[in-house]
């Protein structure tokens, strides 16, 4: 794998990991960071803009963390349905990002690693139950769909260095 893509040199210490709702990505990445605490966890749940900001979650990402001179990322508050406060990332510590939509073609170009969680809708949708109640009920077709245009445009699975069955991220 080359050191240069065609956006620019890849940075040696951000790592993406990606895959569905309830797939085990949050799971995975507590237990990358537990390994190598010194990983800066940007969890991409806190930075959506809402139940319809998984694109421009990605974005933000790309903007703002992984091309910017100066890695930082703004919290959406959940409540207030408005954006927050701006987090500025330590410039000498690595960062792991988690989350849907953290592995489009442009974030994977300026990372050094990739992962992929991969596990079945049911299987996934009993976790997520089984972690937010019914709170998602309302909400998980509309976030499918837009898990499904995300991942027909960029193709994740493809772009990650590593593919984990999430039966074996618990």
């Amino acid at each position: 794998m080359s050191a240069e893509s065609e956006t620019g040199p890849r940075r040696p210490d951000i790592v993406l990991v990606d895959g569905r709702s309830g797939s085990g990505k949050t799971e995975l990445a507590r237990a990358m960071v537990a390994q190598k605490p010194e990983l800066q966890l940007v969890r991409m749940d806190d930075l959506y803009p809402g139940w319809d900001g998984l694109e421009a979650g990605s974005r933000h990402v790309h903007d703002h963390l992984i091309a910017a001179s100066v890695r930082r990322w703004q919290r959406w508050d959940w409540a207030d349905a408005a954006p927050a406060e701006w987090h500025v990332l330590d410039p000498h510590r690595p960062v792991l990002v988690e989350g849907c939509g953290a592995l489009s073609r442009a974030n994977r170009a300026l990372a050094v690693w990739a992962v992929w969680v991969e596990l079945d809708e049911p299987t996934r949708r009993a976790r997520v139950r089984a972690r937010d109640g019914d709170s998602w009920d309302d909400r998980w077709d509309d976030w499918a769909a837009q898990e499904d245009a995300f991942i027909a445009r960029e193709n994740p699975r493809d772009l990650a260095d590593s593919v984990i069955d999430g039966n074996e991220v618990l």
